[in-house]
């Protein structure tokens, strides 16, 4: 308890500095600074500063939300987690405007396709959008891998199709096979005015949790490769895919970017720590120690090579900052299980929909 205590004190004097330091660069940056979104603005190149305007809502109200991302009603003792607002360097970030959100994409579709980091930051901008108008009416229907979020007033769709590899995954007498270069469920995509993609954490997977047998590309089957070799190749089906079915005149896409984890505090240099766990603050500055995350690289690469234009929502490095917005023990109320992939809501998902909400509307 004694260790908490010094902890919480030490963390309160941390946010000071990050508040005074963070109200001194704001208004700074109010007087010379241009709205992200504008030419010549990276919105993903900045720094965490703490913000008590912050967060953007309580999950406690969107009864929709998983448990596994509700971490104060779980138990987390500390909300400093919530109260940092992402500045960009030499650019302000629009502010998440759900109301505006919801007037200008009257009758449009959003669709998240991805694993659970989608999940995420549906349930993220779900909650953003269910907040700022309490009192519209809302139907959330889930059939099979598809979830849709409707706002009947505005005629708005926020939906998620759980797909963790893009590519298919069939079931075979050999066994269970991730096809490479087979894209069957892209039919679902068709149509919806925003789509917004996701693959990365599934790739990893090995033992009880890989949700494969075999690995097929062409006529050639595999019992394993290069995870890398083989998301990249994932990824190129993905892209041509996109280039060959999607109208970039009715149509806009967008890559979620790859959501780093915190399993290894080696990454962030921190010689007192393991994992996740009890971490209550960003790294702080811009860069990350460990550096590039290489499956970035990887989505980097393909994207450029790509025909149709596809916006990258480039928030490895902003995620990589954040440590401190994981579930850890508090993803499930207990201490079975360590989550230092997913994040909690409210969190670091409410950036990427702000960046999201200004990709938007710059256009």
């Amino acid at each position: 308890m004694a260790n908490f205590f010094i902890s919480t004190a030490f963390m309160v004097v941390t946010l000071l500095h990050y508040h005074v330091h963070g109200d001194h660069q704001q208004k700074h940056s109010d007087r010379e600074t241009k709205e992200a979104g504008n030419e010549g603005c990276d919105m993903f190149q900045g720094r965490w500063v703490s913000d008590e305007s912050y967060p953007l809502y309580n999950s406690s109200q969107c009864s929709f939300v998983e448990r596994e991302f509700t971490c104060i009603q779980n138990g987390r003792p500390d909300e400093f987690y919530l109260k940092f607002r992402w500045q960009p360097t030499g650019c302000n970030l629009t502010r998440f405007n759900g109301g505006d959100f919801l007037k200008r994409y009257r009758g449009k579709s959003f669709m998240f396709v991805g694993d659970s980091l989608s999940l995420n930051q549906w349930q993220s901008l779900t909650c953003m959008l269910n907040t700022a108008v309490p009192d519209a009416d809302y139907t959330l229907v889930r059939a099979g891998d598809l979830s849709t979020f409707t706002f009947p007033e505005y005629n708005v769709k926020v939906m998620f199709s759980r797909n963790a590899f893009l590519v298919d995954t069939i079931a075979t007498p050999a066994g269970r096979v991730l096809k490479l270069d087979s894209i069957e469920s892209g039919k679902l995509w068709k149509g919806i005015d925003f789509l917004i993609f996701n693959t990365w954490h599934w790739w990893l997977h090995t033992g009880r949790k890989q949700p494969w047998d075999l690995i097929q590309e062409g006529n050639s089957t595999y019992k394993d490769m290069d995870r890398l070799v083989a998301y990249e190749k994932g990824l190129k089906t993905w892209a041509k895919w996109v280039d060959t079915n999607v109208d970039q005149t009715k149509t806009r896409v967008f890559f979620q970017g790859v959501s780093p984890d915190h399993n290894n505090a080696s990454d962030w240099k921190d010689p007192t720590a393991k994992t996740c766990e009890g971490q209550m603050q960003p790294v702080a500055g811009s860069q990350y120690p460990a550096g590039p995350h290489p499956a970035e690289q990887v989505v980097e690469r393909v994207l450029h090579s790509m025909s149709f234009r596809v916006y990258l929502l480039n928030v490895t490095t902003l995620s990589q900052l954040r440590k401190d917005g994981h579930p850890s023990v508090y993803g499930h109320g207990g201490h079975k299980d360590m989550d230092c992939s997913h994040w909690c809501l409210a969190g670091v998902p409410d950036t990427w929909n702000e960046l999201l909400y200004a990709a938007l509307i710059q256009s």
